[in-house]
């Protein structure tokens, strides 16, 4: 891969990406932390978090959900899984021009009513017209702010060899999803992506004193979450293939055309590393919301070298490597 110019594998969560961020922005900014979703800061004794992400996904409408949706969720997210309760947005949008209107106010509106089922304030913005053939139609930028769950402070440091590894629902829905709303393939279905606020999810095992660690598995996936924790702490995540919940349209997709579930973006479910003796509570009270039906426990934190394995059904195991090409690019 040519390492002097910018490719679109700089943007899917894996090896490139992490390079860039290190070793262009956090060595530069200094108090960049790459590990974090959401930022602690301190404003007149409050403790808050806060978060920012940009959004670039193709279509820009998708089964599920749009950009406008998207932005919202990828963003209450963050904050969700760092422990916060998200309060308010800003939001800016780059547009190309020649857009059609109808199509940005419908993107608009996803957008005030994903806000407004999430409980948070939109609060400042700015525009910006890009020239025709210089954007995808409209990019999003979106900055929250949350207030700090009290007694919550989660962290890849606090995870220990022993916890165990659960996952919110089905993995791999929101890439299949818009994998299929592109029509490369010429292959069609009725999936859905699985765009949601996880504000419930998160919400439910705070409490849990044995609760280490929640992340998202956006671009990269299930996989790319866990070799951030491998990668972290010098553990081993050992994860267990019949475990992982997939929907039986997005394996076969994948079976098709060579992708791996574990990697492919999610946009509504919670990766979550929880002691041992909590496991089955955490697991229970996911269950008992609709949003975590399907949720399961789906591996281990063990005392090895740092690498991601996959035991699978047949009783091999193999060794998951980090992202590198970019299997679906402009996801999220």
């Amino acid at each position: 891969m040519d390492d002097s110019h910018i490719q679109l594998a700089h943007g899917n969560g894996g090896r490139y990406m992490r390079e860039l961020i290190e070793q262009v922005f956090a060595a530069r900014l200094g108090t960049v932390d790459p590990s974090l979703d959401a930022a602690p800061v301190q404003m007149d004794g409050k403790r808050l978090m806060l978060t920012t992400d940009g959004f670039t996904v193709q279509p820009l409408e998708f089964p599920g959900g749009s950009i406008g949706s998207l932005a919202v969720h990828g963003t209450v997210n963050d904050l969700a899984v760092s422990g916060a309760v998200p309060r308010h947005l800003t939001l800016a949008a780059m547009i190309e021009e020649g857009l059609e209107i109808a199509l940005l106010q419908r993107i608009v509106a996803d957008f005030a009513r994903a806000a407004s089922e999430a409980g948070v304030t939109v609060v400042a913005g700015d525009t910006k017209v890009l020239r025709r053939g210089e954007g995808g139609g409209v990019y999003l930028a979106v900055t929250g702010i949350g207030e700090a769950w009290p007694g919550v402070h989660l962290g890849m440091s606090q995870i220990r060899a022993g916890d165990r590894v659960l996952v919110s629902g089905p993995v791999g829905d929101h890439g299949t999803a818009v994998l299929l709303a592109r029509e490369q393939f010429g292959l069609r279905g009725d999936l859905q992506s699985d765009s949601a606020s996880v504000l419930p999810l998160a919400q439910s095992i705070w409490a849990l004193p044995g609760l280490r660690f929640m992340r998202d598995p956006t671009r990269g996936g299930l996989a790319t979450v866990a070799h951030e924790i491998a990668r972290a702490t010098g553990y081993r995540v050992a994860l267990d293939q019949p475990a992982i919940p997939v929907r039986d349209q997005v394996g076969a997709i994948c079976d098709m055309l060579g992708y791996d579930p574990c990697f492919l973006a999610c946009e509504g479910r919670v990766v979550a590393v929880v002691a041992a003796a909590e496991a089955d509570a955490a697991l229970a009270c996911w269950r008992s919301l609709p949003q975590g039906a399907d949720a399961a426990i789906i591996g281990e934190i063990r005392a090895a070298s740092p690498l991601v394995t996959l035991a699978t059904g047949l009783g091999g195991e193999r060794v998951l490597q980090e992202l590198e090409d970019d299997p679906l690019p402009r996801i999220c």
